[in-house]
Order: structure tokens, then C-alpha cells, then sequence
């Protein structure tokens, strides 16, 4: 019998604990899975101060180019739906194994291209391009992981606690933004002798690659345990039919598994976990797999399968969603600068570039610590409980409600209470629709097209994030901030209205709603 993968433990351990309580195992998926979106989120943060140490470096102190600077902020997300749509494609196509680890290898590179920026040979303009061209391939590596960590998570977890933790996983974004700020605070209390007394304000250069350098760590920390990763079963019982090219290993692994799925689900019956998940459990061997599962997946199997209204709704749905939440959510937070200087934070008051940085550095804290980390964890404890529908509903609906309270009195808002409402906008951001859109495809679709379905939602919504990016700072000059804000409000409520289309996940088996939608098939044919 083939070894199983420790990581196999996820499906079975820990059953009569609450969903929010970890193995080692899962802690050690965690860690592995969970790499991907700190450093999502530490680049998304430190691109902010990392425009603005560039000012000083390149251009004495004045502001970017429009164009160049809304180039740099949008360049990861232009990456990230290439990597979206190809790697979620191959995961489907090749395994999760062959691919799992290439999307690191490729932050890895880009990030050592990027602190490698030559801004003593290049001219200003040319500085930027070099750095946002490679900040582009940065994204292709941090868009690949969002497909990737969701079906290696989702291909592993527990139906009543699959939820929980890819939760857990994505809300590395939040310490992900965490880290950056105090990175950025740390280094640049490091340089102040250097800066501020020695007057070498040059030396910021140092600062931002040390900034951007850091997320070399935890990248190479986790890089062996993503290439070496075995294949999860379930992954194998989708491929695993007569006439399928599948090795004899994995024949091997794959019935090994069939008998321990079996133990699984006695234990889920007396533990009384679903109803409807031991009614209606299925043999995992070759019998029980749809038609469709007779051939590796391939795009054609992919359109096939999303022709169909019934599945196309679902995709429209997730996609539709995150596009709406990522125009709104990195809108915001892709440009804080105009925030902070609401709340006398941007860096625009100081007596030295020390001292502005300094102030910025503080705000970004501020504004991370007020609601960013919170609202992922209270998604974490609640969300097998409340289920993914109605968090995604509240949270769209409540971070309408502080956006159209922002946009409406924003020249009439104290300092405290524009503070309180974007914190509590961050918060239900998090404690909402920027986590479940995440969990959403990656709990909705059969293991077959899983991250396929996952890539193609989370690039529409990074396509958001580059409508945002580009378009902010022009539509800011032309239209007003709170005019801006008023968009962003009526994203979120179209957001609300869409979830409207997704069915409720929670205890949702999609392999067994396509076994089932199979045999329906199978018997309409027979009676025609």
C-alpha cells in the first residue's frame, strides 16, 4: 500500500472538536497553504510606502507620475490574472503536485528582480517602468497561489470544518498587512541617523529594498514543503476511473483511500455531522464517478461542464462578486494616501522626508491594526455557523453602509469619526464579502474544475483591482473623492444582490451534488 501523505489526516482529525480548533496538522497545511496570501497582502501594503520612498529617492521629494505610479499599483494584479486563469487551469489539468510550488518559485524570482531595481543608472521614468514590468511577474506568482492553496485546502478538509480553515488560510492577508507596517516602521526608524542627521535622504533607497526583501523569508521557508507535497486523495478518486491514464501507484493510493473514506464517514454518522452528507455518501472507487470523469479535465470539459445554466449561474456568481468587492476593497486600500491624509497621516507634514515617512509609517499602522486583522478572525469563529451566504450579504451590505456615511459627510466628519468608520468598513470588508468570495469557489465546484472555476473568479476579481488602481487617482481629480466612494457604495450593494445567485456551501459535498446530478442524467436517458 502507497504511504499516504501526512497532510491526508486533514479529512479525519480533530471530528468532535469545534470546526476553529486546529490539529498539528492542519497547522502545518496552514503554514504551507497560508504563505501565498501574507505575502499577497505584504505587497499589497508595501507598494504604498514604497511609492512614496521613491518620490525622494528619484524625484526630490515631488509626487510620481499619475501614470507611471497607477502603472507600479496595478502591475501585481495585471500579473495576477494571468496567473489566476493558468495556473488554476493546469492544477485541473496536470494535478495539484506538479504545479504546487512553481507559483512560489516565481515570487522567489520576481521579488529578487525587483529589489535589484538599478535606480542609480536608470533614469526616473525608467526606474518605475523596470519596477512595475517585474512587479507584473511578481503577480503572475501571487495570482497562481490563489487557485492553488484553495484546491490543495479544499481537496484536503473535512466537510464541517473545510470552511474554517480556508479561512484561517486567507486571513494571512491580515498579518500579511500587519507585518508590512511594522517592517516599514522598523526599517525606517534604522535609518533615521542616516536620513534625517546626516541629511542622505538618498539612503530611502535601502529602505524600500529591505522592505521589499523581507518577504524573501517566509517564501523560502515554505518552498521545499509545496514541491514535495503529495497528491491528496480526493484529487485522485476525481481521475481515478477505467480507461483514465493513471499510474499504478496511484490505482494503489486511490483504493487505499476508498477503505479509509469508508471509516470516515462512520465516524461522521455517529457524530451526526450531516444528515445529509451519510445519506448520501457515495462509493469513491470507479463506480460511482461521473462520465465526464473518464479523461483528464481540459478546457473543452470545463465549457461543457458551464454551458449548462445551473453551473454557469454559480461561476457568474462568484466571479461577478469578487470583481464587484475587489473594486471597492482595493480602491480603498491600493490608495490609503488619500485616507491618511484625512486623518492627517500621508506624510505631507514633517520638517524632514524622515519625519513624513515616519508619519506615514504610523498611519499605516493605524489603519492595518483598526479592523483589518480583526475581521478575518470573526470570519474564522463564525463562519460554520453562519455560513458563507449571509457573512457575504451583512458584509456587503455594512461596508456599503460605512462607505455611503464616508462619501456623504466626508468634508463634515471629525478625524475620530472618519477613523471609527473606516475601521468598522475594513472590518466588514473582512468579517464579509473579502473573505468569502475567497472561500466561495473553492467550496461551490467539483474537484474537477475546481481551481479552474477558482482562477477564472479570483482573476475577474483582480480585474476589479485594476479598474480601481488605474482609474482612481484620475476619477479622484476629476469627479472628487466622496463622489468615488458613492461607486465604491454601489459596487458593494450590486455585490449583495449577485450573492443572491450562490447557493449556501456549509456541509455542501460538490463531487456528491455531481454524482447526483449524473445519475439524473443517467436515468432520463434510460426512460427516453
Amino acid at each position: 500500500m502507497t504511504k499516504l501523505s501526512f497532510l491526508e489526516e486533514c479529512e479525519d482529525e480533530g471530528s468532535a472538536r469545534p470546526p476553529f480548533v486546529l490539529t498539528m496538522t492542519e497547522l502545518k497545511l496552514l503554514g504551507i497553504a497560508g504563505v501565498g496570501f501574507f505575502l499577497d497582502a505584504y505587497d499589497l501594503f508595501i507598494i504604498n510606502p514604497v511609492a512614496t520612498m521613491l518620490q525622494y529617492r528619484l524625484y526630490g521629494g515631488r509626487s510620481l507620475p499619475s501614470g507611471l505610479e497607477s502603472f507600479i499599483k496595478a502591475g501585481a494584479n495585471i500579473g495576477s490574472v494571468i496567473g489566476q486563469f493558468a495556473f488554476g487551469f493546469l492544477a485541473d489539468h496536470l494535478g495539484r503536485k506538479a504545479i504546487y510550488g512553481k507559483e512560489l518559485m516565481l515570487i522567489i524570482l520576481a521579488t529578487i528582480l525587483c529589489i535589484s531595481t538599478p535606480t542609480g543608472s536608470l533614469s526616473p521614468d525608467g526606474s518605475l517602468i523596470y519596477l512595475a514590468v517585474f512587479r507584473i511577474l511578481l503577480g503572475v506568482g501571487v495570482g497562481g497561489d490563489y487557485p492553488m492553496s484553495a484546491s490543495v485546502t479544499s481537496d484536503r478538509a473535512n466537510l464541517r470544518k473545510r470552511g474554517t480553515l480556508l479561512a484561517y488560510i486567507f486571513a494571512n492577508q491580515g498579518w500579511g498587512s500587519l507585518v508590512g507596517s511594522l517592517v516599514f516602521l522598523i526599517v525606517l526608524a534604522c535609518y533615521r541617523h542616516v536620513m534625517e542627521v546626516r541629511g542622505e535622504v538618498s539612503k530611502v533607497d535601502g529602505v524600500w529594498r529591505i522592505c521589499v526583501g523581507l518577504s524573501l523569508v517566509p517564501a523560502f521557508g515554505t518552498l521545499y514543503q509545496r514541491l514535495t507535497l503529495a497528491e491528496s486523495s480526493r484529487f485522485l478518486r476525481s481521475r481515478h476511473v477505467e480507461g483514465t491514464t493513471v499510474s499504478e501507484a496511484e490505482k494503489e493510493k486511490a483504493a487505499a483511500v476508498q477503505k479509509k473514506d469508508v471509516t470516515m464517514r462512520e465516524k461522521e454518522k455517529k457524530l451526526q455531522v450531516s444528515d445529509t452528507l451519510s445519506s448520501t455518501s457515495v462509493d469513491v472507487g470507479a463506480q460511482s464517478v461521473p462520465a465526464v470523469a473518464q479523461r483528464q479535465a481540459h478546457f473543452h470539459d470545463f465549457l461543457r461542464y458551464f454551458s449548462e445554466w445551473r453551473h454557469a449561474k454559480i461561476l457568474i456568481g462568484t466571479a461577478g462578486c469578487w470583481f464587484l468587492l475587489d473594486i471597492a476593497f482595493y480602491g480603498i486600500n491600493l490608495n490609503q494616501n488619500v485616507l491618511l491624509q484625512k486623518i492627517g497621516f500621508d506624510g505631507s507634514s514633517g520638517a524632514t522626508a524622515w519625519e513624513r515617512l515616519f508619519r506615514l509609517a504610523v498611519g499605516n499602522i493605524i489603519i492595518t491594526a483598526l479592523g483589518f486583522v480583526p475581521g478575518y478572525y470573526v470570519t474564522v469563529l463564525t463562519v460554520e455557523y453562519l455560513g458563507r451566504k449571509w457573512i457575504q450579504i451583512q458584509g456587503f451590505l455594512l461596508a456599503a453602509l460605512f462607505l455611503g456615511i464616508m462619501a456623504g459627510m466626508f468634508s463634515e466628519l471629525s478625524t475620530a469619526s472618519f477613523i471609527v468608520c473606516f475601521a468598522l468598513l475594513q472590518f466588514f470588508f473582512n468579517f464579509g464579502a473579502n473573505s468569502t468570495t475567497y472561500l466561495y469557489p473553492a467550496e461551490v465546484f467539483p474537484t474537477r474544475y475546481r481551481a479552474t472555476a477558482h482562477g477564472a473568479s479570483a482573476a475577474a476579481g483582480k480585474a476589479g483591482a485594476i479598474i480601481s488602481a488605474l482609474a482612481f487617482n484620475a476619477l479622484t481629480k476629476d469627479i472628487g473623492t466622496p463622489a468615488v466612494l458613492w461607486i465604491f457604495f454601489g459596487c458593494c450593494i450590486a455585490g449583495a444582490v449577485l450573492t443572491l445567485l450562490l447557493p449556501e456551501v456549509k456541509g455542501r459535498d460538490p463531487d456528491v451534488v455531481l454524482a447526483r446530478e449524473f445519475a439524473e442524467a443517467r436515468r432520463a436517458a434510460g426512460k427516453a
